[in-house]
């Protein structure tokens, strides 16, 4: 059964950092793409980063490029976020999952149906 479990949340000022790490259990993780998702109240889920599976090629959603800097580390089966500049509307519930990129839409989505609890990211003006 796949598990994966997010933690590394919690409540920054804006211009704030933050490092978001996953484990992964109950899959072959260095067989899958690997991204990170996020879900504000009222909002719906987007993806923001996804990173292949050898980690050399990463896509980020343009309002986290530049901030954010998504890797793994297959031989522990997690994955990471560092969230710099972190702003206000950073602010969700973010998770990890598999990932794959639409080129033509340019967009981060999954398939993923083994969500984890997520991990509470707050960003205070």
């Amino acid at each position: 059964q796949v598990q994966v479990v997010e933690s590394g949340g919690g409540l920054v000022q804006a211009g704030g950092s933050l490092r978001l790490s996953c484990t992964a259990s109950g899959l072959r993780f260095d067989a899958y793409a690997m991204g990170w998702f996020r879900q504000a109240p009222g909002k719906e889920r987007e993806g923001i980063s996804c990173i292949a599976q050898s980690g050399d090629i990463t896509y980020y959603a343009d309002s986290v490029k530049g901030r954010f800097t998504i890797s793994r580390d297959n031989a522990e089966s997690t994955l990471y976020l560092q969230m710099n500049s972190l702003k206000p509307e950073d602010t969700a519930m973010y998770y990890c999952a598999t990932c794959y990129w639409v080129q033509r839409i340019g967009a981060i989505q999954t398939t993923f149906n083994g969500w984890g609890q997520g991990t509470q990211v707050t960003v205070s003006s």
